[in-house]
This record gives C-alpha cells, structure tokens and sequence, in this order.
C-alpha cells in the first residue's frame, strides 16, 4: 500500500486551463484534467487536429482537445536487460520485466504517423497511426545497432525535431534529428539524423549521418551531455546542452549548438557557450522555449545567441554562403573566450521545471513551472517581474517539463501534480480590479462594461477600446454628442452575401446603457436568394423612429451593385421591404447536380427541383413544368474494366447516371455466373430498380506462353515481354509483375505485358533462374518457373571500325575473251573507267613437286626447332636445378652454423628484450615521428621551418600575420577553395614532384585540427585520381610514387593513423630486428671507410677479406662523473667507432655532439687516441687508421670520453656516419680494414698482385655462406616482425579496414578494375606507401641512428616484404641477384601472409564512418596544438602567393566559389599579409 501511495503521489495530472473567461460571471473556469496511472514523461500536440498525445511509463495515451480519452495502448512492462541485444528471448537469462519510459515523442503530420521511443530494448523506437495509436505501423528489434534511438537510462535526456533530408541522388524524405546523452549501453551518436523509410542501404530508424563532431568517446567518458532541447529556425537546427568538462570537474557550463538542416556531413555544426551572469553563477540551463510568435525582438536571449553565432564564426560566412557548404573549424565557439554572458533578468530561488511563452497584445508573457509546484506569471519587459501566480495550493510537487498551449492559443495544458488555473479575467468585475492585475492577458472592454481578454472585446482593435495596466487607466466618460452615427458594415456567409445597415455610436463616446436604443436592422427575409429571378426581401428595423420623422427615405446597395441603390419601403409596423436584384450571384442548383437524384439531393432551402424539359437542376421558379415524383431509372453507361480475374480483388468502376447519391443508396453489386465464361454485374439501388451490363467477361485460367528475353544485365533496365492468353484482364493499375525479388516496371498493358526490369542486388551474378510473377489485384498471382536470368552487365572492350566512307566504293572488273581486262571503279553515284588490266600466264609446276617442295623444309626446320628448344629447356632445368643445389647445399653446411650464431644472439639479446617495454623502447614523441615522415630528408634538414617552427615576422605585423593567418585557415576549410587550390597548383609545370609532396605534408599539419575534414577532402582527390587512371586504361599505375599531392596525403594519413598502432603492436618486433640485425652487424669486423662488415645481409656491402680480431670489454666513463658503461668493442675497431656508446638514445648521444676526445688510462697517466697520428702505419701512399689493437689496448681497459667545444651540428648532417667527422682525416688515401681492389699498391710484386686479384674474383663465391648465416640468425625476428603487420587475426588499425573498404567500393564502382589490380592497389598504400618506409627508416619511429652498414640489411628485408605483396611470380636463374635468391624458399610463405591478410580485412566487420571519423576526432584532440599549425599556414600561403593569379582566375572560374566570394577572402587575407594590391 505504501509503494501504490508513492507512485501515486508521483504521479501527474495533464490540466487545461481556459486563458478566456467566457463564462462570464457564472464562476471559475472549469479546469479540465486527466490523470494518468503512471508517471508522464512526455507531452506533444498535433498542431492540425488538436489531439494531444502522452507518453507516459508503460502507456501512452491520445486524447482530444478537452482531454478526453480517445485511445489507448500499454508499451510496458517488458521483458529486457540493459545486457540483453534485442530481440531479447529466452537465452538471455537476465531479463525480467523492466519498465518502458517514454523517452521520445514527435509528430509527423504529413504522413499521419506518431514516432514513439521508449527505454527499453536499447531505445529502439516505433511508428503508429496518429488518429489511432492503438495501430502499430512499424517496429522491429531485428536491424541491430543501426536501429537504437533514444536512451535505455532513464536518467539521460532525449530531444528531438522533425526535418528534412536530400539524398545524393536528389530524393527529399522526412528525418528526425535526435540529440541525447551518454548511457552506459547507448550508442556514441550524441546528435543523429534518423530516416522514417527504407532507403537504398537504410533501414528504418537508421542513422544516415557520421560526424564525428557530434559523437561521444565509448572508452573516455570525458564529457556528460544533457540535452534540454530542440527547435528549427530560418533553415537551422539548434539544441540547447549542458555538458561537464571532465571526469574530475563535474561542473556543467550550457551551450547552444547549430548546423544546418540539411547538413549532409554536419560540417555547419557549430556550439557557443553560455554564461548566465559574469561569474557564470547560474551554469545549467533547465527549460527553454522557442514560440512561433516571436517577432522583432521579443525573445533576446535567443536572437542574441543567434546573432552572436554569427558574429564569432564570421558574418560573411553565415550571412552570405550555403548553408553547409563550409567546413567550420569545431568546436569553434565552444571555447570559454567565446562565451556569450549576459546577466540574469529575472532571479528567484528554486528551479524551473517548465516554461511556454505567448504574445499577448503585443506583450510577452511567460508561464513558469517551478520544483515546488508554482505556475509564476512572468511579463517579460524591459524590466521582467512576476505580476502573478496561478492560483491553486502549492503541493512541494515538481511541475514537469511539459508546459504547452493548444492550437487556438486559449489552452495551456500544464503536467503537474496539481492542477492550477492560468488567468481569471472574469472574476474582475470593475475596470480598476481588472486593469490592476497588471495581467497582459486582461484588460477593461470599455463598449462591453467587462474584464476580458482582447480578442473577446468587440473593436478592441480601435484605440481606447480595451484598457490595459500599466500604461493605461480607467475612464469616465461626462458627455458625448452627437448620440449616434450610421455606418454601412458587410458579412461573408456561406453561399450568400448580406447587406446590413447599421448604426453605431461614435467611438470612445458610448456607454453600455445606449447599446440598446441604437438603430438596427435585423431578421432579413429570405436568408437566401437563388440566382436569375428577383425575389422582394424585407427585414425588420429598431429604433428608427428619430429618421420615420424626418420623413427621410431609406435606400439599400451592395459594393456589387457600385451605385445602384434601391427603395426601401416600410410595410405593417417594423417591416421593411425591397425589391431585391437578380444579378447577385449568391448559389446556383445546377452547380454539382448534374442529374436527377443529385438534384433531389440538394438542401430544401435552396428550393432545387429537376426540371424535366431541360433536364436541368434549377431554382424552383424557373422551370415551367411540375417536378417529376421520381428519377429516371438508374443507368449504367460503362464498366471499367471489362475483364477481372475469378478471385476478384480488383477495382471496378461504374460509370452511370442516377446511381444514387450517397454509399448506402447502393444496396450491392453484383458479379453474377462465375462459373460461366459471360457475366452480368447488377446495381440494386433504394427502391426495387436493378439494371444490368451484359458482356463482361470473368477469366478463369490466364495462360502464360513465353518471356521474351530471358536475360538481361543485373543493372536492370530491360523490356520483357510476357506473351500469353487472357492477359489483358483487369487493368494496368491492378497488374504487377516481379522477377524474383525485384519490382519490374509495367510499361504496356494488353494482350501482352511489358515491363523494365529493376536494378539486381544479389550477391551471386550471374543469378539463378529466376521466377517471373504477375499479380492482378489482390488475391490473384500466376508464377513463371525459371523464366529469367540477371547475367553480368555488359562490357565494350573494342570497335571495329573505327573509322568508315561517307559513301561506298567498289571495284568492278570485267575480263574478256583476251588477255586484256577493264578495270571499272565506282564511287557513289560516280564511276569511272581506269584501263585494261593485263593478266600473265604463269607456266604450271606439277602438283608432285610442289607438295614435297613445301613439306619436307618445313618438317625439317619444326624437327630441328623441337630439338633445340628440348635441349635449351633441358639446359635451363638443369642450370635452375643446380643452383638450386648448390643454395640448399651452401644452406645445409650452415645450418650449424646458424643455430650457432642464432643462440649466442638470443643469449646476448636477452638483456636487451627482457625489458622492452614502451618506456625502454626509445619510440619518438608524435611531433617528431610527423616531423621525419612529413619533412625528411629535407634540403634544409633538420633547420627546415616546419621542423624549427621559427618565423622570421617582425614584432609589429604578429598580430595582424596571426590574424590574417586565421583567416586563411578558415578559407581553407572551404572545400571549394582548397579544391581549386590544390587543381591550380598541380596544373603548373614548376610545381615539381618534390614541391608537391612538402605542400601536401604542410597541408596534413594545417588541416591535423580536423582530421575528419582532410580525409573527405583526401577521398575527393582520390576519386579523380581513380577515374582517371581507369579511364586511361592503366589503373594499376595508381598510387605506384608519390607524384601528385593526394598521393602524399594518404601516405601521411597512414603515418597518422598507424602511429598508435607502431607504439602498441608493430613497435616491439621493429624494434627487436634493427637490435638484432645492429648487434650481428657490428660483433664482427666494420669497415669504416668502405662501410662493409663481415655480416650483413647485402652481398654489396658484404666484408671480403678475412681479418683477425678479438673481443674486448672495455669500460668507457662519461667525462670524470661515477657512472661508467661496459662496452663489448672488437680490437679492430677504429677509435671512432670505440666512442660510439650503446643502449642510449641517439638524441641523446654524445656522437650527436662532436668531435669527442678519447682519453686511454692505462694507469696513473692517460693517452689521448685518435684515428689518425703520427703513430698511424703507412703501406705504400695509403695510410691505416689506427684501432684499438694498433695501441695495443687489452681487455678491462678504462676509456674516457670528453667534449670539446664545438659548433652544434645540425640533425640532417649527423645522419652522416660518425666515422667520417673526425677532423684529422684530411688525408684521402686512407684505409681501415680492406684497400679498395682497384686501387693495389705498384710496388707490390706480381704474383702477390695476381693473388689479391684471383681473391677479389672469389669473393662471392668463397663468403656468400655468411649471407645465410646472417639470413638464419635473423630469421625469427623477420617472421615476427611480418606477422605483427600482416596479421588479420590480431589487431589491425581502423584506418587500414577503413580504406581497404573504400577501395573494394570503388572496384566494383569502376567494371574494368580486376582482383589484381585491386590487390595492387592496396600494397601501393599501405605496404609499399608505409611499412616499406618505417623498416628502411627506422629513426623514423625510434630515437636511434641507423649506420650505413645496417641501412644496406635493412634495405634487403624491405626489399622482400615488397616482393611478397606483389602479384608476380619472379623466376630465379643464377644471374638473379644474391638477395633475392637469398629469401627465395621464403617469399611463397609471405605472399600467402599477404593474401591471407587481405582477405582476413575484407572479412572483418566494416568500420563505418562514424567510428573513422570518432577514431580521427580523438586524434586531433591529442596531438594538434603539438604541431607547428601557424608555420605550416604561413608556408602554404607561400604557395598561394607564387601562383596567385592562377587561384584567381581559377576561383573566378568556377560558379561555387563565387557564390562563395572566395576570390575576395582570398584578395583580403593577400593584402593583411604582404600588402598585394587588390580590388579592395
């Protein structure tokens, strides 16, 4: 009992209150109410018919306008679980009956239709009958995510308004735009545009936008939305949000937001932060309310947001461009300097629950419902006060959010606990009473004498008439003269027009006492008067007895009559009388009644009758015959159609005369004898009359003989012919005709049926033999089993000829007894004789010779050519079989060998990955890994502007630069503009490969705030980029370099998209094969100035020559600090390369700082070393430098390294190897392990010459077994390094699922484009475009420096990740070179890793445009003020600049941009920046 109580307290009372008093004196004004069984959540009326409709929890309910129930229907309990995905059934084991709150309620009048969404089942919404809810018209919890609405919490708010839609084909339908918070399993979509039909790919409810302006992070709850409300105005959406700025600060700061409503991307979406008073005291916005009735500026608060939206995003912008044509940087005003403040008119304590505006004699008032129940009184002036309170008890009980006026505006319904009167008007009785409510809505009706509303008093519109407070007061009134004035006055009712004379008071003088002793005329007889025939009308008159003296005579006109008047006559006491006019056109019998029963069907006050004797409809007057007492018999005159089928269903139309007036005159119709090949169809009306049609037809079998063609292509578009027997059987409105699935448009109907066939969307073409069905009517189907096939649409691959005559030409010879032939040419209608033509005798060779002549040469050449290509293919096979041998067999005498070397470099490798971690991998910082990707290599290096970020502005033109800089930023977020700019810089000739890939690296930096937008801007160019290469017929060149600008645009869009995914997947393994393939490079020897090693995996830069060494551990000391670093060095190497110091970063790194001096300690003393000394050994004119081994420095050795001052050197050319800036290198003819082989000392004698040459010779033969040592050791950290990125099982990068799938779309957009080229394209960019350049560069990602001995291993395993995503088969011979046929077992494996990875993408579920754009957003978020943005403007306008004329000519070209005035933002932001003279 108590639970029943609580709700029951909690429950809400719908009121309507009269705002008129129109019950005079005779008491309150009824309050009208219906109480609802559960808690109202929402409230809407139709603006047409007046209903209301309530969602309430578990019912909704339709009611009139007097709030009685009309109908009704339960939408809960259900069973669900915010857990459960619906449809919810029984495997979903957490359900229970869970409460439906109504969430959402709208009205779509044009289709009759009440969209309803609740809270349960995810939010999924409804479509039912707007004059009778109790129809469901649409639901399904079947179509997934697509199809979840509003909020499944009943804590998160949800606002709604009906728009529009235009699709890309041009179709307009009806949407709703949703905005909503958060819930814990809600979608991410915050503002959505929902469909009401099925579209193309659409489905009901589905959301057909994706911006990511308008989505919610599902895995950072930073912000909370609560949506308050929405409204259209002048072609734009707003809603109006309070949002928290993050987990940790919960204070809610209000926004208003806008676009366009018709915004295909939501690129108009735009906020502005609200702040009510300086100190932004009151921060949460509860109610608010949009009236049609506002007019000038009645609503500030709403113009002035509005009117500051225009001014913080420009004025020009809104004012002067498309709505949605511009891409607005968001959240532009959502920032706190932006904020528009104002400070509070009105406070009071408590909440407002409620509010609903009206104008009210040019005075706006509001109705505020408040936490504790009250309705306050508002007058909204210049200065706002509550002037009243609804009366009623105040209860503690909250009123709801529902607080609206009827269509009339006399009406306000109020959701509340209590119900509460508006206005009492009527219970003032004197005029100071009433004007002392300072009410808008009452006022003193001084002709009346009482307290009304205004449009109660009669000529309130006369100034004086009705008083109002406060500018108003009472009056008395001490004389008036003259005592009367006549006047004429002229009322419009239906189907006549009446004239009275009236006599009236003059204006501000008459009292109520006088009203009656006024001249009047009243009761005219007859009210109506037919049309053609004079007919006498009197009228009775009051109070004329002053003008009966003055023996003045009355006339009456009307404004139809101009200045003819006629006498009136005064008859037997009051009665007056005229003669009245025949040329009034007032109504007319035979309008509409063109036979009899229409005739006899007119009202009696017309005096209608059906004249016999012109078989007209006429005025009863004018027919000189007497009315027949009956109508003809009825007469049926056509039957339409003819034929029908034996299960009926189809329309029929009788055509006929005295069928009856009204449904129910006609008793039945009947189709009789069925089973009979002829019928008769009977009409019974009122009385016993029956007529009847002979000669119509019910067909009883339909005949189908042949379909005609039976294919066609699966883009629809072909004419079918159905032949048959009795085919023309009801008509073309009642015949359908399918082919499968697909709708075929009927085109003629008859004896044949033809139709177009639709579009195919089958998966499988060509299709299976389809079964074509033609349906009459409703309940008639005839199927033709296997009748047609879509086959796959055709392809024009080539034409002959291409070229032809305009007229014909032939040869004509005729030949004669002789030797001697003419030769005739005809050519059109000419034709001309050339001369004899003479014909040789050849002498005969015997057919014997002949035969033998030809057969045995050919024979024999055929045999000799099979025995050299069997013996060349014999040759090859065994060559290909040996060398097969021979690498199997140099592979088998390593392996070994390589397990071996593969142990020692695990064991050494392990102190290295046990702990590789993000923190301990050296991964770059974002700035810098764009930085090297976008920017690198650079002609300026690392002193490149975008890298430094340093402009050279002088101090006095920053702020203007930053300004102007601003507002080109804007311009380029024009698609119009940046389109044109980008089509006019690559039509130039000068704007080279190199210039267009740093103009599109600094466009990804300019644009990087909006991500979103330069992928839609990357997708435009890529698409004529696509067609052109197609339509050239060379589609696979597509994406193959970096030539055009959107070309580097995707390779950086893939550098930012896959930064995440390097640092958290791919990262690690990178990292680990340049560790693993750093430490076998440099464990053996490393010639410094050749820059070869021993190990390596590129036969090029492969060591030949076998040098002693050893190893020692050395400890190297930073300056004189504590800490000191072991070092395994080899005693070979070169004291530059001993100062290089491991396992710190390269920026680190004091290499990054030379020259360095190296400090030996053998004891007490120290030795300074060096490269190059006097110390250094010389062979010839060649020099040695000198290494550890030369000073003899043994294991356990104490280095030290300390920095000599030096110029700082620029990153760029310390990528130069470290080895060569040693500055006593000035002698060229040094060496360090291995003379060059072309250059040998003279001096040394001839055999050892002979012998370092026959070395030299051997070199690939006697060392290529390291190349396979190497090869083994790093083979597993190849194959993990592989699989990390080719790998469709693990994790793979939205971006890459994303743009996989634009280019299967536009595959199959395109016909001529095949799976090979598909696959092309795709390793153009992503494998080629991406992973390619990270492995050759991996300080691109990592803080390390990549030597050139290792850059050339890297370059080998790079090169074979390419030939593993190319489609081609490379055959190998012993000329292929040694690094392909290095990994040559391999490359089969790594080619089915591709394919595998590729189909695994296409497999995955599809990563829609809202998650792409979410994933973009998020970005932008993190990493954009981390950019060099303003450098990167101001490069770009650099460009802009150089070819300024050209985007001139260009913009003025095109009919978007000067719609747009682009060319003049463009001359205004020229002349801030560099003063350029323009048409300013």
């Amino acid at each position: 009992m108590e639970w029943w109580w609580a709700w029951r307290w909690a429950l809400v009372t719908l009121a309507t209150i009269y705002l008129s008093p129109s019950h005079g004196d005779d008491g309150p004004t009824p309050v009208l109410e219906f109480i609802s069984d559960t808690l109202i959540n929402n409230v809407v009326a139709d603006p047409h018919t007046g209903r209301l409709y309530v969602g309430a929890v578990n019912a909704l309910y339709q009611l009139d306008s007097q709030l009685r129930v009309e109908s009704r229907t339960e939408t809960g309990p259900k069973r669900d679980n915010r857990l459960c995905t619906p449809p919810v059934t029984a495997a979903c084991e957490e359900a229970v009956d869970t409460d439906n709150y109504n969430k959402l309620l709208l009205v779509h009048g044009a289709k009759d239709t009440l969209v309803v969404c609740g809270s349960v089942f995810r939010g999924i919404c409804s479509l039912r009958n707007l004059s009778n809810i109790e129809q469901l018209l649409y639901f399904s919890d079947t179509k997934g995510e697509k199809s979840y609405v509003a909020s499944a919490e009943e804590s998160v708010s949800v606002v709604g308004v009906m728009s529009y839609f235009t699709s890309r084909e041009g179709d307009n339908f009806t949407v709703f735009l949703v905005g909503k918070g958060y819930g814990s399993h809600d979608s991410t979509k915050l503002i959505s545009t929902r469909i009401l039909q099925d579209y193309g790919d659409w489905v009901v409810f589905d959301s057909i936008i994706e911006a990511s302006a308008v989505q919610a992070n599902p895995f950072v709850l930073r912000y909370l939305h609560d949506f308050r409300f929405a409204f259209k105005d002048n072609k734009f959406v707003y809603f109006l949000f309070s949002r928290t700025l993050g987990m940790q600060d919960t204070k809610n700061f209000t926004f208003i937001s806008r676009m366009c409503e018709d915004d295909q991307s939501y690129y108009s979406y735009t906020e502005l932060q609200l702040n009510c008073s300086a100190t932004n005291k009151y921060n949460k916005a509860q109610v608010m309310i949009m009236s049609s009735q506002a007019a000038g500026d009645l609503f500030t608060f709403l113009f002035m947001v509005m009117s500051q939206l225009v001014e913080i995003i420009g004025k020009s912008i809104v004012t002067q461009y498309t709505c949605g044509a511009e891409f607005l940087p968001s959240p532009l005003a959502s920032k706190a300097e932006f904020a528009l403040a104002t400070e509070p008119s009105l406070v009071r304590k408590g909440h407002v629950t409620s509010v609903s505006v009206a104008v009210e004699t040019e005075h706006a008032v509001a109705f505020l419902g408040t936490a504790t129940g009250e309705v306050l009184k508002v007058h909204l002036s210049a200065h706002p006060e509550v002037y009243g309170r609804a009366p009623g008890d105040v209860t503690g009980d909250r009123v709801n959010k529902n607080l609206l006026f009827d269509s009339s505006l006399q009406y306000l319904y109020i959701t509340s606990e209590k119900k509460v009167p508006v206005q009492a008007c009527h219970l003032k009785t004197d005029c100071h009473s009433c004007v002392s409510m300072k009410d808008p809505y009452c006022g003193w009706c001084v002709l009346e004498g009482r307290c009304t509303k205004k449009w109660e008093c009669d000529r309130s519109t006369e100034d004086n008439t009705w008083l109002w407070s406060p500018n108003q007061q009472c009056v008395q009134i001490e004389a008036f003269s003259p005592p009367n004035l006549s006047c004429k006055k002229t009322q419009q009712v239906p189907d006549q027009e009446i004239k009275r004379v009236c006599v009236c008071v003059c204006v501000c003088v008459c009292v109520r006492v006088c009203a009656a002793s006024c001249p009047q005329f009243e009761s005219p007889e007859p009210v109506l008067i037919p049309v053609g025939h004079r007919i006498p009308i009197s009228f009775q008159g009051k109070n004329l007895d002053i003008y009966m003296v003055r023996s003045i005579m009355f006339t009456i006109g009307t404004e139809l009559m101009k200045y003819t008047e006629e006498e009136v006559t005064q008859g037997q006491g009051s009665e007056f009388n005229f003669r009245g006019y025949e040329v009034m056109v007032l109504y007319n019998c035979s309008t509409g009644r063109e036979d009899c029963s229409l005739c006899k069907h007119a009202d009696a006050k017309y005096q209608c009758v059906w004249c016999a004797v012109t078989h007209t409809c006429v005025y009863r007057k004018l027919c000189p015959s007497p009315e027949p007492a009956q109508c003809p018999n009825p007469t049926i005159t056509d039957i339409i159609p003819r034929f029908g089928p034996l299960n009926g269903r189809i329309s029929v139309t009788i055509k006929g005369s005295n069928l009856g007036i009204k449904r129910e005159d006609v008793k039945k119709i009947t189709v009789a004898g069925v089973d009979s090949r002829t019928a008769n169809i009977s009409v019974t009306g009122a009385g016993t009359t029956e007529k009847s049609l002979q000669h119509c037809r019910i067909v009883n079998r339909f005949q189908f003989q042949s379909i005609q063609p039976v294919k066609g292509p699966a883009a629809g578009g072909t004419v079918i012919t159905i032949d048959g027997e009795d085919l023309d059987t009801a008509t073309k409105d009642d015949v359908a005709v399918m082919v499968g699935d697909v709708p075929c448009q009927v085109l003629s109907f008859g004896s044949q049926i033809t139709c177009m066939t639709g579009r195919y969307r089958g998966q499988k073409v060509p299709s299976e033999l389809l079964t074509v069905t033609v349906k009459y009517g409703k309940n008639t189907t005839k199927d033709i089993s296997a009748a047609y096939q879509y086959s796959d649409n055709p392809k024009i691959i080539e034409y002959n000829p291409k070229a032809s005559f305009l007229w014909c030409v032939y040869c004509s010879l005729s030949k004669q007894h002789s030797s001697l032939s003419m030769l005739g040419i005809k050519f059109g209608n000419g034709q001309w004789k050339v001369g004899s033509v003479y014909y040789a005798r050849k002498d005969e060779v015997p057919l014997a010779i002949i035969i033998p002549g030809v057969i045995v040469p050919m024979l024999l050449f055929i045999a000799i050519s099979v025995y050299c290509y069997r013996r060349k293919s014999q040759q090859a096979e065994r060559e290909y079989e040996k060398v097969k041998h021979q690498l199997e067999n140099l592979e088998e005498s390593v392996r070994d060998r390589c397990k071996k070397e593969f142990t020692d470099l695990m064991i050494e490798m392990g102190d290295h990955t046990s702990d590789l971690s993000e923190g301990r991998i050296p991964f770059l910082d974002y700035k810098t890994y764009t930085d090297r990707n976008f920017f690198l290599p650079s002609k300026d290096g690392a002193n490149d502007v975008m890298i430094t970020g340093k402009l050279k502005i002088p101090e006095g033109r920053r702020a203007i630069v930053a300004q102007a800089l601003n507002q080109f930023s804007n311009l380029l977020n024009s698609k119009t503009f940046l389109i044109n700019f980008i089509r006019t810089l690559e039509s130039r000739p000068d704007f080279n490969a190199r210039a267009r890939g740093y103009f599109a690296s600094l466009l990804t930096v300019a644009l990087h705030g909006k991500l979103e937008y330069y992928t839609d801007i990357m997708r435009t160019l890529l698409l004529e980029l696509m067609d052109e290469h197609v339509q050239n017929k060379n589609p696979k060149l597509m994406l193959r370099r970096s030539e055009t600008v959107v070309e580097r645009m995707l390779c950086n869009w893939m550098s930012i998209c896959l930064y995440q995914f390097l640092r958290d997947t791919a990262g690690e393994p990178l990292y680990k094969l340049y560790k693993a393939l750093k430490h076998q490079v440099e464990k053996g020897p490393v010639d410094a100035k050749m820059k070869k090693a021993k190990y390596t995996l590129n036969d090029t830069g492969l060591l030949g020559d076998d040098v002693e060494y050893s190893v020692l551990v050395s400890v190297l000391v930073h300056g004189e600090g504590p800490d000191v670093t072991p070092v395994k060095v080899l005693n070979c190497d070169t004291i530059s390369q001993v100062s290089l110091l491991k396992n710190i970063p390269f920026s680190k790194h004091e290499v990054a700082f030379p020259p360095l001096s190296t400090e030996w300690r053998p004891g007490s003393t120290g030795q300074i070393l060096s490269d190059l000394d006097l110390t250094s050994q010389k062979e010839g004119r060649w020099k040695r430098l000198n290494t550890l081994a030369h000073y003899n420095v043994r294991d356990n050795a104490t280095l030290v390294l300390s920095r000599v001052l030096h110029t700082q050197q620029s990153f760029h050319q310390n990528q130069d190897s470290h080895e060569e800036k040693n500055a006593l290198l000035e002698d060229d003819n040094t060496f360090h392990l291995v003379r060059p082989a072309d250059e040998i000392d003279e001096v040394k004698s001839k055999r050892g010459s002979m012998k370092d040459k026959a070395m030299t010779k051997a070199i690939t033969e006697i060392y290529l077994t390291r190349l396979l040592s190497v090869k083994g050791t790093l083979q597993q950290f190849v194959d993990d390094f592989f699989r990390s990125v080719l790998c469709s099982s693990a994790v793979v990068p939205p971006a890459v699922k994303y743009f996989f799938d634009f280019l299967d779309e536009q595959a199959l957009r395109h016909d001529n484009v095949e799976e090979e080229t598909l696959h092309i394209w795709k390793t153009n960019s992503l494998p080629l475009r991406f992973w390619v350049n990270i492995l050759r560069n991996p300080h691109f990602i990592f803080d390390v420096h990549v030597t050139e001995v290792v850059d050339a291993s890297l370059h080998v395993i790079a090169q074979t990740f390419m030939d593993a995503c190319t489609k081609t088969e490379h055959k190998l011979s012993r000329e292929s070179p040694s690094n392909k046929l290095l990994y040559a077992k391999e490359i089969s494996t790594y080619k089915k890793m591709v394919d595998d990875y590729y189909k695994g993408i296409r497999q995955m579920v599809p990563v829609s445009d809202q998650d792409m754009n979410t994933h973009l957003a998020e970005v932008s978020r993190q990493h954009t003020d981390k950019l060099n943005t303003q450098v990167a403007l101001h490069q770009l306008y650099q460009y802009a600049s150089k070819y300024y004329d050209g985007i001139i000519q260009s913009l003025d070209d095109d009919p978007a941009a000067q719609s747009k005035q682009l060319t003049l933002r463009l001359q205004q932001i020229a002349a801030a920046l560099e003063h350029k003279v323009t048409d300013l």
